[in-house]
């Protein structure tokens, strides 16, 4: 089985203002492609895995990558590495997630007390091509940690890239 994957990050906008007689405006087009080749080296991924949570008011959702997750094809998604984590908070949503922040998380921010806010309709993006990737470890780094706030039901949209090796 072969992946290929692009990940593309897009940003545009314009400033503008009028100033006496004249209008002026700066318009921004940042626009960012990363590929990853099929393999397990730099650069490259041959996992993925996806999947929408329903996570209930105040309840958290701890994805267990060490725990042999079914990838969309049926298949096994085992990674020893990550190249690629984006987490999603739906717009419709009404209520903060906090991300990470479990004693087994894997090594995204730091410390294990280090977590973010996520609100509704934000979204977390990190792409780690080079070999090194971000590291899975069984039982002490393993673990993707979602809270929701209390007051409904959030639904999160979750995709996870990385190696067999």
């Amino acid at each position: 089985m072969s992946l290929t994957t692009n990940i593309q990050v897009q940003v545009s906008g314009a400033l503008a203002s009028t100033v006496g007689l004249q209008a002026a405006q700066a318009a921004l087009t940042y626009s960012k492609a990363i590929a990853l080749a099929s393999g397990t080296g730099a650069s490259q991924a041959d996992k993925i895995y996806t999947n929408t949570f329903a996570i209930l008011t105040g309840a958290t959702q701890s994805i267990d990558i060490s725990a042999a997750l079914t990838d969309a094809l049926g298949g096994t998604f085992l990674p020893a590495k990550l190249k690629a984590i984006l987490i999603y908070s739906q717009a419709a949503n009404t209520t903060n997630l906090t991300l990470f922040g479990d004693a087994a998380h894997v090594p995204i921010l730091g410390t294990v007390a280090t977590t973010m806010l996520l609100q509704p309709g934000g979204l977390f993006l990190l792409v780690q091509p080079p070999l090194a990737g971000i590291t899975v470890t069984a039982a002490t780094g393993d673990i993707i940690k979602i809270v929701n706030a209390a007051g409904a039901t959030a639904n999160v949209d979750v995709v996870l890239i990385g190696t067999s090796a």
